[in-house]
């Protein structure tokens, strides 16, 4: 925890200031009683009006003034914690970007959103305990005992023990709860992931008919979060009654014994007032530390996962001596060149792909084609420098992805992922996304290639149709095709289609193809696709299978020298027969 106090250094004025004006506004509350026992005994006891006046217009003016301190506190404590959250966050959100998609699968899209979210927020809320109680309470405690002893010596025995038996309370209760607390909070953290869960995929569990399955799994961890917030419950609920318990018995002894000194004239009526006032703040100040302490120690456990984020370093990141440059690809060299490249992903022993070597000239167009799991997805992910090869080296234009800087390298690359991914806007803001300064006829023609143009248009808004989060008013084909413009309106100089027409019939398919082939003139484009349709006349193919190239060259040549590709096209060429 103490690691993220550096990220408080400009709010110095406000971390110190904000202590300061609440240990201010302390004082005087420590003051208010023994003005009180000085209004009783000289006022009230003496009938003396003037002296009531006086000492209650001081007790006015008093608390006033220490409220105006704790406002003034609040303030500087609403500054600190806001800004620090608000920095924590920032830095964050610009380490998650900074990591490779190594880093993200490693700890999990839901994680990352729960630390920047909700451990951010239980720091910032222990920045602002810690300026408004972290000063106010010790000095409660420790203020009130002296003035207590002050006022009588003599009674602050009973304080004596009192103090001992509440704070062995507060620690068993603390004991108890801080384990239970603990595990309230993973039962919440699966609750979370099946309410997740079925969000994002009611359609499939819908399709399935498993809602009423998944209303049970629903209710059964329901349960168990319920009955792990009731142990806390049970256990934390002794807090406020118990201690009540052990404060009024204190004060029934303060009062009889102290009762007792009254008599016998050692003691006066306001001492004893007084007395009370400050036992009560001093054992509620415990009551309050107590609750700091449940408040740091979760703090502390968020501070480590926060930590966890900020100090892992990225696998993949940029030389510091390469300069950004617009460099554009060497017209000699391959566009794209795969020298003896094994890959596995993170903590896996297997190879995702095996000794790949392939040479992929400028203007080609590229089919890359295989089995599910085959290392399609792997094979491109590493040409954008998404994922480090394991070993061996990818060049882009006659120079190693290395030697780029990660965005210049990947504003060559226009891609198109598997999962279509589109943004709340318009539809124009989504095709700019890569090009912010395409003119409209660009956005038009891209649209047009991507066979995008005819739905857009015919919507009452045109290219300023509203898309919802995600794109979910439109369709999967729609979706597919507004993605694929988005790449083709990047103008980028290689364009990578990751099984991204699956969605799309097959005259749709045919009518995109040849336009990419028209208008796409001396780009390289390469499309990974599990129909042999889509890359028949690709002027290369390269076959996948277990994470090893197994067929290299044009369809004629394949279907006479790879088996792997000829299982492929005789089956699809079955699948034609039977649809006929």
């Amino acid at each position: 925890m103490f690691k993220l106090v550096k990220y408080l250094k400009p709010y110095l004025k406000q971390v110190t200031l904000g202590p300061a004006f609440k240990l201010f506004e302390a004082i005087l509350e420590v003051l208010i009683p023994l003005m009180m026992a000085k209004l009783i005994d000289n006022g009230v006891r003496a009938n003396n009006p003037s002296y009531i006046y006086m000492m209650g217009g001081v007790m006015v003016a008093t608390a006033v003034t220490g409220a105006c301190s704790a406002f003034v506190c609040q303030y500087y404590a609403a500054i600190a914690s806001q800004g620090f959250g608000t920095t924590m966050r920032n830095l964050l959100f610009k380490k998650v970007q900074s990591f490779s998609l190594n880093e993200i699968d490693k700890i999990g899209t839901p994680s990352l959103i729960n630390r920047i979210t909700s451990d951010v927020n239980q720091l910032q809320f222990a920045v602002a305990m810690l300026i408004r109680l972290v000063v106010r309470v010790p000095f409660l405690c420790i203020g009130g005992l002296i003035m207590a002893m002050i006022i009588n010596p003599r009674l602050s025995l009973i304080l004596l023990v009192i103090m001992p038996v509440f704070v062995l309370f507060i620690y068993f209760i603390m004991s108890r709860t801080v384990p239970l607390y603990k595990d309230v909070q993973k039962k919440l953290d699966i609750l979370t992931v099946i309410i997740r869960e079925n969000l994002s995929g009611v359609r499939v569990i819908r399709a399935f008919a498993r809602l009423d399955r998944e209303k049970a799994r629903f209710v059964r961890r329901n349960k168990e979060y319920a009955e792990a917030s009731i142990s806390v419950g049970r256990v934390s609920a002794l807090l406020n009654p118990a201690t009540s318990v052990i404060i009024n018995m204190g004060i029934a002894a303060i009062l009889w014994f102290g009762g007792i000194q009254v008599y016998e004239g050692s003691m006066t009526q306001g001492e004893v007032i007084a007395y009370i006032n400050y036992v009560n703040m001093i054992l509620s100040a415990l009551i309050v530390f107590a609750n700091l302490v449940v408040t740091f120690t979760k703090a502390a456990a968020s501070a480590n996962r926060v930590n966890e984020i900020l100090e892992l370093e990225a696998s993949v990141t940029d030389n510091p001596d390469i300069t950004e440059g617009s460099h554009s690809l060497k017209e000699s060299a391959p566009v794209i060149e795969f020298r003896n490249v094994n890959f596995s992903y993170d903590e896996s022993s297997e190879y995702a792909l095996k000794n790949i070597s392939l040479e992929i000239k400028r203007g080609q167009m590229v089919g890359i084609i295989g089995s599910t799991g085959s290392g399609k997805s792997t094979l491109i992910n590493l040409i954008a420098r998404f994922y480090d090869t394991t070993e061996g080296s990818v060049y882009v234009g006659g120079k190693n992805v290395k030697a780029y800087k990660q965005t210049e390298l990947r504003n060559k690359v226009g891609l198109v992922p598997q999962k279509s991914v589109l943004f709340s806007g318009t539809i124009e803001e989504n095709l700019r996304w890569g090009n912010e300064n395409a003119a409209q006829e660009e956005i038009e023609t891209a649209a047009r290639i991507a066979q995008a143009y005819e739905f857009i248009v015919k919507k009452e808004e045109g290219f300023k149709s509203i898309l919802s989060q995600g794109g979910g008013n439109l369709s999967g084909g729609q979706k597919q095709r507004l993605s694929i413009a988005r790449a083709i309106a990047k103008n980028s100089e290689i364009l990578i289609l990751d099984d991204s027409t699956s969605a799309l019939d097959y005259a749709t398919d045919a009518a995109l193809r040849k336009m990419l082939s028209e208008s796409l003139r001396g780009k390289t484009v390469i499309m990974v696709t599990q129909r042999v349709a889509t890359i028949k006349n690709a002027d290369l193919i390269i076959v996948l299978d277990d994470g090893e190239i197994v067929g290299k060259g044009k369809n004629d040549y394949l279907l006479e020298s790879c088996p792997v590709y000829q299982e492929i096209y005789n089956s699809q060429d079955e699948a034609k027969e039977e649809r006929k």
